[in-house]
């Protein structure tokens, strides 16, 4: 069994990795040709110069209804001195699209001639030669160059290809890409239950995503099963792959350094190793190698850098290889809604949320996990802190690249603040009235949301934060931290919180003096939040010191991570909202009631955004669906106060 670890070596750069790749694999275009259909050439890559067979059209025809005349006959013509034509001999009635008579050149609109008799038309106007006619050649003529080599097809093009008579295409074969999946804890979703997962087993997803985006480049790909985590197995099964008719093989997972991760001996095995770690995150552990001629990718298996080394090396590879520019994304200026560190010496690739506010595009930053694959999916943009730097400043302007369209972006509705699992609610909601309308949540407590909006980096904060001295919500915090920055606060729910402990409570937690005790570990949320303010407030109440509460420190940014502590095990109990332990079927013991309301500065309010939103959450339907999330009461919802 092999127990040594593969040590990362002379990590690249993502740009001297590429470079090293590309001069390893220089051939552009060097796939060979294959002929197909027209339609069946669409979003394919020509091999060779395509030329027109034939003239289109491949006649004179007429392009309106009307006679079909010589030209010079109707010189000298007007409405003084009309002149009239013999229908059968000088004028010729036609129908548009049809072939021009021999002798005639012009077609007069038949909104412009008069019957004179049966045999006799009368015009008032001559006409010009060719007018109201598309000549021979007009479109395409005959050996003329429709379109180079490189050009992709595109749907256009059938129309083009057809009419000059091309049936067969000249394109680029796809390159096909095997993708080889590795780990003995992977398990194929198409046939497993989620429910009958075993702890240590994970859904193989990657390998269905790596499939769809290699097909999007232009690119076959096929999918092979799963193999176990046996150097044996994956050196043969690589071995066949490459002795088979594939032009390029990946294996995902097994790349870093672990004593289980058998990529790099496989590939030194049967080949040439390119490049061992690339000084970027997610994607570090990245391999890049040469197996008998054919380009291998070592994959890593957390999703997000899976994703990350396809797009960066994976599919600019392919695009070589058929032949295409890799264009790069759109870029836009953005103002970060908060300071953001990053570690020295690797390029990292932040993964933000991007919203309009006033005159600003604002980021907000994304979980920053390989593994966390809603990090991408939810994702607007990813901002590029290069390898120099230490992170960037709020308020200083950076460059995103987009990943959603600049118009999806702009009509956003950016709320950051306290989490609740309304949010997701009304998001659905939204979208369900105008399928354009997109609301984005940062959760990053009450006080984050309060700074948030003094700082005019988003368009609304959600809050619920307790003054101790007064027992009201919110209105005496946005007058100590808000006192210039005029804003309304619109009820969304009352709710419940309290202690969420797992079902049945085995350890018979009655209230928050409990926390005290030893066998107890407790999960808390972060400081700022309103929740923590609570939990803070009533143990000063009691006289409990949060040194003496096993795990306060350990902190979540959301009631539903809280809800996920306890049921996964690491924490006995954390306080939190009723409908995030009602969603994963914990018990609840009742804190308080209180009140959670949107902070909306006035600047913003009357927008159009926000009218729907405050429109929204008096709808009876969006009042149901938070009634079914168990905890809440929306007697107040709407509700408009003035600090």
């Amino acid at each position: 069994m092999n127990t040594k670890r593969n040590v990362y070596l002379n990590m690249k750069p993502l740009d001297e990795a590429l470079k090293i790749l590309f001069d390893h694999f220089p051939a552009t275009g060097s796939m060979a040709a294959e002929w197909v259909s027209p339609p069946d050439a669409v979003g394919r890559v020509l091999a060779e110069p395509v030329f027109a067979t034939v003239s289109s059209p491949n006649f004179h025809a007429a392009a309106m209804d009307g006679v079909a005349v010589k030209a010079v006959d109707t010189f000298g013509a007007s409405q003084t001195r009309p002149k009239e034509l013999a229908v059968g001999t000088q004028a010729k009635f036609i129908n548009t699209g049809h072939v021009m008579p021999e002798g005639t050149d012009v077609v007069i609109m038949i909104e412009n001639i008069q019957t004179v008799g049966e045999d006799r038309i009368r015009i008032e106007a001559p006409a010009f030669p060719w007018q109201h006619v598309r000549k021979m050649g007009e479109d395409i003529v005959a050996t003329e160059l429709l379109y180079p080599r490189g050009h992709v097809v595109t749907p256009y093009c059938i129309g083009a290809l057809i009419a000059g008579g091309v049936y067969q295409v000249p394109v680029r074969r796809k390159p096909r890409v095997l993708i080889i999946p590795t780990g003995s804890e992977l398990v194929d979703w198409r046939v497993t239950d989620p429910k009958d997962l075993k702890p240590g087993q994970v859904l193989e997803s990657n390998a269905f995503v790596l499939e769809r985006m290699i097909q999007a480049c232009g690119a076959e790909a096929i999918r092979h099963d799963r193999v176990i985590d046996d150097l044996d197995l994956i050196r043969q099964t690589v071995a066949d792959a490459v002795a088979g008719d594939v032009d390029m093989v990946m294996t995902i997972g097994g790349s870093s350094a672990g004593s289980k991760d058998y990529a790099l001996p496989m590939l030194k095995d049967l080949g040439e190793m390119l490049v061992h770690g690339v000084t970027i995150m997610p994607g570090k552990p990245v391999i890049l190698g040469d197996i008998q001629g054919k380009p291998f990718f070592g994959i890593p298996g957390y999703p997000v850098s899976a994703i990350i080394i396809c797009e960066q090396f994976v599919q600019p590879l392919i695009k070589r290889m058929i032949g295409v520019a890799d264009d790069p994304r759109p870029t836009v200026a953005v103002v970060p809604t908060r300071k953001i560190a990053s570690k020295l010496g690797v390029e990292e690739f932040l993964r933000v949320k991007l919203g309009q506010v006033g005159e600003n595009i604002v980021a907000t930053p994304l979980p920053r996990g390989a593994g966390t694959i809603t990090s991408i999916t939810e994702a607007d943009g990813i901002i590029r802190i290069p390898r120099q730097s230490e992170g960037i400043k709020d308020n200083d302007p950076v460059v995103a690249e987009l990943i959603k369209p600049l118009s999806a972006i702009k009509n956003t509705i950016v709320i950051v603040g306290s989490h609740d699992n309304t949010l997701d609610v009304l998001a659905d909601q939204l979208r369900a009235g105008d399928a354009a309308l997109t609301l984005s949540s940062s959760h990053v407590g009450s006080m984050g949301g309060l700074m948030a909006v003094k700082r005019g980096v988003c368009h609304l904060a959600g809050a619920h934060l307790l003054d101790t001295e007064t027992g009201l919500y919110n209105l005496a915090y946005i007058r100590r931290y808000l006192p210039d920055t005029p804003v309304r606060l619109v009820n969304l729910v009352m709710r419940d919180q309290g202690l969420i402990v797992p079902k049945g409570n085995p350890k018979g937690i009655q209230g928050i003096e409990d926390l005290g005790r030893d066998d107890i570990t407790f999960i808390n949320r972060q400081g700022g939040s309103g929740t923590r303010i609570l939990l803070d407030y009533r143990l000063g109440q009691i006289g409990l010191s949060p040194e003496n509460i096993n795990g306060y420190s350990d902190e979540e940014f959301t009631h539903m991570n809280v809800a996920v502590a306890v049921l996964s095990g690491s924490a006995d109990a954390g306080l939190g909202i009723y409908a995030a332990a009602k969603a994963l079927d914990l018990d609840f013991i009742p804190v308080v009631t209180e009140q959670y309301d949107l902070v909306i500065p006035q600047v913003h309010l009357e927008s159009k955004n926000i009218q729907t939103l405050l429109a929204t959450i008096q709808t009876p339907v969006f009042k149901k669906r938070v009634e079914a999330l168990g905890g809440y009461s929306m007697e107040k919802t709407g509700t408009v106060t003035t600090p």
